[in-house]
């Protein structure tokens, strides 16, 4: 599943093609997604598109009329494409633009979503509980610390709650881990205040590599342009389970931890 660097850096790549462009048409050829996409969707046709922005794991495009919701799902990707590109299976949505562009939806599994918002984006279901975003002043030790009080679920799943903190999924979860050499099923709330000013540290500092490295390739993603991401180039634990460890050299760990795979190094990571 593309996790936030994707995001950002699919945001990153679409926005220059977008802002200030008025929308021509909306061609939807697949209303079935994750949620059906609503009708009133089309009430961007005509609008001239203010900003593109992200929340968490949604892309959310300004109109003066409303905003456009989109979830990439679990293999959905944007393209930037000349108007008439051959639609491809699965393409699902297109937004054709006034420069002769068009915005390209392509969805294999059918789990990520196109949706309209006509209220303050921070009002509608999906964004309204969100916590902080991780890389900005709102996600820090203190906050980290007042949000794990009392809890007694492991640190990663904490790590990986939207209410927490967005965007952190179970790639950079293993990867920050590691990095603070906190054990992923250390207790939450009695990680101390040292641990978590470390932690927040390097959640911070592995999703900005990853963001320049222009996100995390697996099986299905690629950024905006068609290019691949990089950054599995710099993991350290994740998809790594058996291997050695690259700071102790001891063999790495896996379980499976909310039915996500976590890998981690016994040695390095201490509970």
């Amino acid at each position: 599943m593309p996790e936030l660097p994707e995001v950002e850096v699919t945001r990153q790549g679409i926005a220059p093609h977008l802002l200030e462009q008025r929308v021509t048409d909306l061609i939807i050829r697949n209303a079935s997604l994750r949620w059906p996409v609503p009708e009133i969707a089309r009430q961007i046709v005509g609008q001239t598109i203010r900003a593109v922005r992200r929340r968490a794991k949604y892309l959310l495009i300004d109109t003066d009329a409303g905003t456009t919701i989109v979830h990439l799902g679990m293999s959905g990707s944007l393209r930037i494409l000349p108007r008439g590109t051959q639609v491809e299976k699965h393409d699902h949505i297109d937004l054709e633009l006034a420069n002769g562009r068009i915005l390209r939806f392509n969805d294999p599994r059918r789990f990520g979503a196109w949706l309209w918002c006509e209220l303050p984006e921070e009002a509608h279901p999906l964004l309204s509980k969100l916590g902080p975003e991780p890389l900005t002043l709102g996600f820090n030790p203190q906050q980290l610390a007042a949000a794990l009080k009392g809890k007694k679920k492991a640190i990663k799943l904490c790590l990986m709650d939207n209410h927490i903190v967005v965007g952190v999924g179970n790639i950079y979860a293993n990867e920050a881990l590691f990095a603070a050499g906190i054990h992923p099923q250390a207790e939450a709330g009695r990680i101390d205040m040292e641990r978590l000013t470390l932690l927040t540290a390097e959640v911070k500092q592995i999703l900005a590599n990853a963001i320049r490295q222009g996100g995390t390739t697996l099986k299905d993603f690629t950024n905006a342009d068609g290019k691949p991401g990089y950054f599995a180039q710099k993991l350290h634990v994740y998809g790594r389970g058996g291997d050695s460890c690259t700071a102790c050299g001891n063999l790495l760990s896996e379980i499976r931890l909310g039915q996500r795979t976590t890998v981690f190094c016994g040695i390095c990571q201490t509970k």
